[in-house]
């Protein structure tokens, strides 16, 4: 008979855990009984009272991340799968299917189908670009699981079997039409090569799945503008998909001579170009994403439109002031700033700088379209630096649309640690 791992925690410190927030970190634990890194633990408060099933890690800040709240819960395949369907549930809604009051209409066939932590699977993010899954497992726990989870997803993508009766549970009661569980996938690619395994003692690792080997460059379509995706080598898993909806609500503020800095392979100045006839100027520091920007313009008719630029954002925006240059709407969609608590001051200091160049760069009544990802930066104090950015550069504004996440980037009431990305569309004056 197997000893059961167990962890409890100090008093005083369940309340997240009965509000469902899936981190344990270490300092809020008392001891840990039978455990060894990646087991699956019973989460008790101080007084024993059973509160979660979570993955155990000690080599982590985050020591524990609550797999489920469900006392009958066995972490097996059956619940990964029941994960998955109430994953696949909310992308039902919009991905995969086509609209029957719109004729013309395209599935939408690159998504996030699993969003860790905010999809009840933490340290799981699954992406799709037409017939290929992306995965990343992120954490100890996905890892020790990986096999379960790969075979939940060839089970709904491949074998495209639609959810059964005990498959469901008290929190995913759910069945969808089997029509919307089409098109089955041909290859699962890994691309755990993210620096956030070494805090968990993993090593970064990346290949071939399930399938066969994909393509260099998977094409792919959004909003009706068609893209090439590296899933093999490009940031993240390949695309920055979280921008899908941020890209449509952009366009129609991205006229006349446009600056698309941070542009990695051109999205919005691609949408920028065909949309609004606006000629862009892509500023990356990649050389190679630009190539493959210069590609995704010429695949959709608008390479006249497109002038690329290698260099350093602030350098090249700092160069563009001193030459007295101006645009009609300015992008910034920088990459993470913030990496920890420690370097929020230096950091939040580099988004104003950027943002106040942009400021400065903007003729009269352009626009602004700027982001954050950094998840330690929230929404508020994201507009506090746009704000003071504005007043640096000596520039009266006005925000006209706040952006976030697409919604195949849902964020767990549970889990606000889950907002990560922010937007303002800001008009200068």
């Amino acid at each position: 008979m197997s000893v059961t791992a167990k962890l409890f925690l100090k008093r005083g410190k369940e309340k997240p855990l009965r509000q469902h927030h899936p981190w344990i970190f270490s300092g809020a634990i008392q001891r840990v009984e039978n455990a060894n890194d990646g087991d699956t633990v019973e989460v008790c408060d101080a007084a024993g009272e059973w509160l979660a099933r979570a993955a155990y890690n000690a080599r982590s800040q985050i020591a524990a991340r609550v797999w489920t709240f469900e006392r009958a819960a066995q972490i097996d395949r059956a619940f990964f799968r029941r994960r998955m369907v109430g994953a696949k549930h909310l992308r039902a809604r919009f991905a995969d299917t086509i609209d029957d009051d719109d004729a013309n209409a395209s599935p939408l066939r690159a998504y996030r189908v699993v969003n860790a932590e905010s999809d009840f699977l933490p340290g799981v993010i699954v992406d799709r670009y037409a017939d290929f899954l992306v995965v990343q497992f992120l954490t100890l726990g996905a890892e020790l699981h990986k096999q379960e989870i790969i075979e939940a997803l060839k089970k709904l993508f491949v074998e495209n079997q639609p959810p059964v009766s005990n498959l469901q549970s008290p929190i995913f009661n759910l069945q969808f039409p089997v029509s919307n569980l089409q098109s089955p996938i041909s290859c699962i690619y890994e691309r755990s090569d993210v620096d956030v395994r070494k805090k968990e003692g993993l090593k970064e690792t990346t290949g071939v799945l399930f399938g066969e080997e994909p393509l260099d460059k998977i094409e792919i379509e959004e909003n009706g503008l068609r893209f090439l995706v590296d899933v093999k080598r490009g940031h993240k898993t390949g695309f920055y998909l979280d921008q899908r909806v941020n890209r449509e609500r952009a366009a129609p503020y991205l006229r006349g001579e446009v600056l698309n800095a941070f542009a990695y392979t051109g999205a919005f100045g691609v949408y920028a170009a065909k949309r609004n006839d606006a000629h862009a100027v892509n500023l990356d520091a990649s050389a190679s994403s630009l190539e493959l920007a210069r590609e995704n313009f010429a695949l959709n008719g608008a390479a006249a439109n497109a002038e690329f630029v290698v260099a350093d954002a602030f350098e090249k925006l700092r160069e563009y002031r001193a030459q007295g240059g101006k645009f009609d709407a300015i992008v910034l969609d920088p990459p993470k700033f913030v990496t920890s608590a420690s370097n929020l001051e230096r950091a939040t200091r580099g988004y104003k700088d950027l943002n106040m160049l942009a400021f400065q760069l903007l003729n009269p009544n352009g626009f602004l379209v700027t982001f954050s990802c950094s998840g330690l930066v929230d929404a508020k104090l994201f507009q506090q630096i746009v704000f003071s950015a504005a007043v640096d550069a000596k520039r009266d504004a006005q925000i006209v649309e706040k952006l976030g996440q697409s919604p195949d980037h849902p964020i767990g009431l549970h889990f606000p640690e889950g907002e990560y990305l922010k937007g303002l569309i800001v008009r200068a004056l």
